[in-house]
């Protein structure tokens, strides 16, 4: 049961895209590395299951010209966090406990621990997992018990445990925890932690360059990365701790290119599918499970400037990975590493099989902040094929069927297609009456070449129409969860075509934003365009440059909503995203009234 190791795609395989795209990486890792005191950072970028680039800057050993490469021997730190969880999954997958249990039936070293309340529940092996055990974050104190002694851990654990919060009520980072996990590990299997990780993990996987000491590579030393602090204009060494008690919450070393095969190993969980299963140890229904959030931790919402659109990002912990929610790009799941004398992170993202690793030589160095930004600048560049939901062939047969009834209304065939709220939520004869108003304004409809099917499920679809005579329909159904789905949702909206007024009141604000190429950008208000009074001209402005600055270059696209006389919406199209544009008009006036640019929340496009 092996999964091959990515190897560097060269530059021959892939688009001119993504090539560009690299290239952006590569920038971005110069300038960042110039920036810092850290003396190497070797970086990875993952596509699927392969590693498509890797690069080296800087040195792995202070006064030595040894260039990092994908082949460098790191120490990873708390990545180690989701081989631990693996592993103990793994044990659960067969049965030999439940993430339910409570810790104490599995280490029976945490029997003396007293609870913080009278009424906290029993710690469970869940609640160390997801961090919401309780126990106070131990951030920097828990690095330096990496090499504790194991019966001294033991120790420790039987005098008991201090608590900020009753179990199971919140997310704390916590090292201890995950330490713990690692003697649950030992007493369930009969064997050293490191060893059961190695066997259930490491082999089946082919990662030979990822061990729990940096004497695993005295074969080849000179391709182990030296941990260093910069401290009084100079860099210092930084011991090594050696394998101890609480390995199994930051012990790992390992290379660019051995984590290339971790993360690709999360990017192929997803989408569920009926492949054969059995390309890794780990089972994809469990390596999903540990990319979905358990506990939420935090959210945060940023700005680059004044104009620019707000970006949000909710974040939860699922299985020893932290999962963000991106109000731009959808979910990324990630998690970092710091450690005396280095740094480290790895991230993906769903959608795009798109993934990062990096890796520093010293203490804490910031490769989180650089992972981020080298995978949303290929996110924006939006280099690879994204994974959109897709209706299944039930929901597809359905759409045939409403296509049909648009075309010419059958009693029959949509008693047998509608489930049975459909005649309770609006009768049906009222639906039959609006698809022939629809059908008397636009005529005949056909499929809209210039747009995407949208699914947030398999068993929803909304798909645009064009009718013969003008205007668009928007067409959106869900089907139920019966044995034999039916519709439970059937939604149809007329949008006439804008009057010539308001089509060139849209076309005039696109194009005071889309300045002739090679001049610079200078956006205003058009001189041409009337306002009403009831229009902030001012607000407009800045709606209009943060829009440039967040999409631009962009262009009218297809009116969305609207009566078509004294109102509509257009989507803006953009390589980098895409937004509606709302006027409300005045036609005596000749005049906007309104105007409105939002951004469009597109579903995250995270399963094919």
């Amino acid at each position: 049961m092996t999964l091959a190791t990515p190897s560097v795609t060269s530059d021959a395989a892939l688009t001119p895209a993504m090539e560009d795209a690299l290239r952006r990486v590569d920038e971005i890792a110069d300038t960042t590395h110039a920036g810092w005191k850290v003396p190497g950072v070797a970086y990875g970028v993952v596509l699927g299951n392969r590693l498509i680039h890797s690069r080296g800057l800087g040195t792995l050993r202070v006064g030595e010209d040894a260039p990092p490469t994908a082949q460098s021997v790191f120490r990873i730190a708390s990545m180690t966090k989701s081989f631990t969880a693996a592993t103990v999954l793994s044990l659960r997958d067969e049965g030999r406990l439940r993430l339910d249990d409570p810790i104490v039936e599995h280490v029976p070293e945490m029997a003396g621990v007293r609870l913080p309340t009278l009424d906290s529940p029993q710690i469970t092996i869940r609640h160390l997992l997801t961090m919401s055990a309780g126990l106070p974050t131990d951030d920097p104190w828990g690095d330096r018990q990496q090499g504790l002694d194991i019966d001294a851990f033991r120790a420790f654990l039987s005098h008991g445990l201090s608590f900020v919060w009753a179990p199971g009520t919140r997310f704390e980072y916590s090292n201890t925890g995950y330490g713990i996990l690692g003697r649950l590990i030992t007493n369930v299997t009969g064997r050293e932690y490191r060893d059961v990780v190695r066997e259930r993990m490491l082999l089946p996987l082919g990662m030979t360059s990822t061990a729990y000491d940096a004497a695993a590579f005295d074969d080849d030393p000179d391709r182990v990365a030296r941990g260093y602090l910069w401290r009084n204009d100079r860099y210092h060494d930084e011991p090594s701790d050696p394998y101890g008690a609480l390995a199994s919450m930051g012990g790992i070393f390992s290379t660019v290119e051995d984590l290339a095969t971790w993360v690709s190993g999360f990017i192929d969980a997803v989408p569920a599918r009926d492949d054969p299963d059995t390309t890794h140890p780990l089972r994809r229904a469990t390596r999903r499970e540990m990319q979905q959030p358990m506990v939420q931790t935090d959210f945060w919402i940023s700005q680059r400037s004044a104009d620019a659109e707000v970006d949000v990002d909710v974040m939860g912990y699922g299985f020893g990975l932290f999962v963000v929610d991106n109000a731009r790009f959808g979910r990324i799941v990630s998690h970092s590493g710091g450690y005396p004398g280095f740094g480290s992170n790895m991230r993906w993202h769903q959608a795009s099989g798109l993934g990062v690793i990096a890796l520093t030589n010293h203490r804490y160095g910031p490769a989180t902040p650089l992972a981020r930004d080298l995978l949303m600048a290929l996110l924006a560049a939006d280099a690879a094929p994204t994974r959109h939901v897709h209706a299944e062939s039930r929901t597809e047969a359905a759409r045939t069927a409403i296509e049909r009834l648009l075309a010419s209304w059958d009693d029959e065939l949509a008693s047998g297609l509608f489930a049975m709220n459909v005649e309770l939520d609006e009768p049906v004869i009222d639906r039959k009456t609006t698809v022939q108003l629809i059908r008397e304004r636009h005529g005949a409809l056909r499929r809209d070449p210039r747009e995407r099917d949208e699914s947030r499920t398999p068993f929803h679809l909304a798909w645009w129409l064009v009718g013969e005579r003008g205007g668009r329909v928007k067409v959106e159904i869900l089907l139920s969860p019966e044995a034999q789905p039916k519709i439970q949702t059937f939604a149809v909206t007329s949008v006439p075509d804008p009057s010539e007024g308001l089509q060139r009141a849209a076309a005039t604000i696109v194009a005071a934003m889309t300045p002739p190429e090679g001049r610079p950008v200078a956006i205003d208000w058009p001189a041409a365009l009337s306002v009403g009074e009831t229009v902030d001209v001012g607000l407009a402005v800045r709606a209009m440059r943060a829009t440039e600055a967040r999409f631009g270059p962009i262009s009218l696209g297809p009116v969305t909503a609207g009566d078509g006389t004294t109102r509509a919406t257009w989507r803006l199209l953009s390589s980098r995203g895409q937004c509606d544009l709302g006027l409300d008009y005045d036609a005596a006036n000749d005049c906007i009234t309104a105007l409105s640019i939002t951004p469009v929340r597109l579903e995250s496009p995270d399963i094919e």
